[in-house]
């Protein structure tokens, strides 16, 4: 798979890709298998070409046949499609008013290509490349007490709550009228009617998740109730079979199904979702600390990245803006900022034309930085609270610093 930077990289692609449109069905789509022969797609292309004769619309025909050529003169520089296949996409977009511009990205996928596809269009097809960025690993969540019991999914770094039960379970207080012997067993026979009830919702939930994906099942809840359950064999046997761990969690509502992955953080410890909290709490710790360790703020991290004081840092995967460096084509006024879009302008100091001499995506340049300085970076996706809270409050970027570099 992917390692973060390329993955990031992959995705601001798609996302690109994503907000390219045609005036008409003129975007043309090709998915390249990798035991696919390259001649074979030329000849269908050329064989779609000819078709595209019919078209009614002029300006429709005339960008489908420019879009097919375009293609064609590309695959010529390939003998064979690469390990995982190559999936291109070519056509006139639409800059907005009337003007348009032929564009051709060629993308290599991060994991094989499985079926040949051509398409036309208005818009790209990208729900397979998109596909392959989602974490595929799932995990089986249950949170459960005698009163209530909350189901969920884990999901690469997305928690999931599915159902939620509660139970006509009776206090311990037993009514007047009632011997302590019967309100007991009435009361024994609800609990384990409740545990089948979390048992059958369980079983619908988890067998439906595609067994190569399912991980496994996390139970969480008091003691002993959770063991009360397990050892009972409410659970269909597959599900009990596939059990990681049985943890101690205060809450069974769905705030349980967050404070159960806390909690088996442990068992857990290769997925990027426990690697990225552990990450923040860190930076957290370091942030209340009065070591003075942290920085936070595209300006003060980018200080002490140049000076080379930055341990590790944190980059937000939202984060999405633009550093551009611009010069005026008439004075001596330039300057270097960092902006959501390029939007030019004029120059503050003459009133001339500003133009940009050079523009970078933000995470690709501190990135950069961060290589020469050997600091290690980590991308921390808004899936979680702590992941929030780095994009929204401290915009997206922080760092862990090595030694304390003051104002």
């Amino acid at each position: 798979m992917l390692d973060a930077y390329k993955k990031y990289e992959f995705k601001r692609k798609l996302e690109e890709l994503r907000e390219k449109t045609g005036k008409g069905t003129e975007l043309v789509t090709i998915y390249i298998p990798p035991d696919k022969q390259i001649s074979d797609v030329v000849a269908q292309l050329r064989d779609e070409r000819g078709q595209a004769a019919n078209i009614k619309s002029k300006s429709t025909r005339i960008n489908v046949q420019s879009a097919l050529d375009s293609i064609m003169a590309r695959l010529k520089y390939f003998k064979a499609p690469p390990k995982n296949g190559v999936a291109i996409f070519c056509g006139t977009i639409s800059l907005g008013g009337d003007k348009t511009e032929l564009e051709t990205a060629i993308l290599e996928p991060p994991e094989p290509i499985t079926t040949y596809m051509y398409r036309c269009g208005s818009e790209f097809v990208l729900t397979p490349l998109e596909d392959m960025l989602r974490e595929k690993k799932t995990f089986g969540l249950l949170v459960l007490d005698r009163r209530e019991s909350t189901i969920g999914l884990l999901r690469g770094k997305y928690i999931e709550p599915i159902r939620h039960l509660t139970s006509n379970v009776p206090g311990k207080q037993r009514k007047g009228g009632q011997s302590a012997q019967r309100f007991q067993r009435l009361r024994l026979i609800a609990i384990n009617e409740f545990y089948e009830r979390i048992g059958k919702a369980a079983s619908e939930v988890f067998l439906n998740v595609d067994r190569k994906d399912f991980q496994g099942l996390l139970v969480g809840g008091t003691s002993p109730t959770k063991e009360e359950f397990v050892s009972g064999e409410h659970l269909h046997h597959e599900l009990q079979s596939k059990i990681l761990g049985l943890f101690d969690v205060s809450y069974t509502d769905e705030s349980g199904l967050y404070e159960l992955v806390d909690a088996a953080s442990n068992t857990l410890q290769d997925l990027d979702l426990v690697k990225e909290k552990r990450m923040m709490d860190r930076f957290m710790k370091e942030l209340v600390s009065d070591r003075g360790l942290t920085a936070y703020g595209e300006e003060e991290v980018r200080r002490n990245l140049k000076l080379g004081a930055v341990d590790t840092l944190l980059l937000s995967e939202d984060l999405r803006r633009i550093r551009v460096h611009m010069r005026c084509t008439s004075c001596d006024f330039q300057q270097e900022k960092t902006v959501q879009k390029l939007d030019v302008g004029a120059c503050p100091k003459c009133g001339a034309n500003l133009e940009v001499e050079k523009s970078a995506d933000i995470v690709a340049e501190l990135s950069e930085i961060a290589e020469q300085m050997n600091t290690t970076v980590e991308f921390i996706s808004t899936d979680f609270e702590e992941g929030e809270q780095l994009m929204n409050a401290f915009g997206g970027i922080a760092a862990i610093l090595r030694f304390r570099t003051g104002a």
